[in-house]
């Protein structure tokens, strides 16, 4: 099976789909899990704020959301987001298949494994290689315009950045901010699931070199939905193309990573 997150404004997946609660031991996750067929796959997508918008990024129930798609059998996570622009080059409606992440929050809970046995997950690669790539042929069949590659950088939310922390950011050349993408990743990895992200742009961030108007809720739901369609399109193509088997690492995660 196949799991999906949905981001800012990215509600809903499936016209046709049960919806299953799913109990977890870390708490309910951000809504009700919807099941259902895409290409002749099993899929579940869950709002990560909830369906109605709900939760902030600080308080998504990240152990609970991951926890619960593998629970559901979910080996693969497709995880779009609302993004913002650290760069001139990437623009508004670009998407970004991220390939490296900066932490830069500071009050979530980012591990499941709190002891007695001391697990060290490796992160040096955050994402899946081979869900990557089917992300990257897939943006191209549609043209799409997409980056390739792109460091994330993820703020604690749920304020946006000041111009001189979104200058640094941007004068590390890092290319996307976000709030969300940490600790789901690393979760997902400690899960032994492959994990992809496709940032869809919504905005460029108010350290970006030239005037840049400071960003909005408003306006980034704005940008999100006139690309909803392709976003979903985008995600839709991926879900066809992953193969039956996984021919990737990330099954392996915790293969030497624990002191027993």
């Amino acid at each position: 099976m196949i799991g999906v997150f949905g981001g800012s404004g990215f509600y809903s997946l499936m016209e046709k789909a049960e919806k299953i609660k799913v109990d977890t031991p870390y708490g309910a996750p951000s809504d009700l899990i919807s099941v259902g067929e895409i290409a002749g796959k099993r899929v579940a997508f869950l709002p990560r704020h909830g369906e109605r918008h709900t939760l902030p990024p600080h308080k998504i129930p990240y152990r609970a959301n991951l926890y619960a798609m593998k629970s559901l059998g979910v080996e693969r996570i497709i995880a779009p987001c609302a993004a913002g622009s650290l760069q001139p080059h990437v623009k508004i409606g670009d998407f970004v298949v991220s390939d490296q992440i900066v932490n830069r929050t500071f009050r979530r809970v980012d591990t499941f494994y709190d002891g007695p046995v001391v697990t060290h997950i490796g992160f040096a690669d955050p994402y899946c290689p081979e869900l990557r790539q089917i992300a990257i042929g897939s943006a191209r069949r549609l043209g799409l315009p997409i980056h390739e590659k792109g460091t994330v950088v993820v703020i604690e939310g749920p304020r946006f950045s000041t111009r001189a922390e979104s200058k640094w950011y941007s004068s590390m050349g890092w290319e996307v901010i976000n709030m969300t993408q940490y600790p789901e990743s690393v979760l997902a990895r400690e899960l032994e699931m492959c994990y992809v992200n496709i940032a869809l742009i919504t905005d460029y961030d108010v350290g970006v070199e030239g005037k840049v108007p400071p960003v909005s809720h408003e306006e980034v739901i704005k940008v999100f939905r006139e690309n909803n369609e392709k976003l979903k399109a985008l995600v839709f193509e991926i879900i066809k193309n992953i193969p039956d088997e996984r021919h990737c690492k990330c099954g392996e995660a915790l293969k030497g990573a624990r002191f027993e």
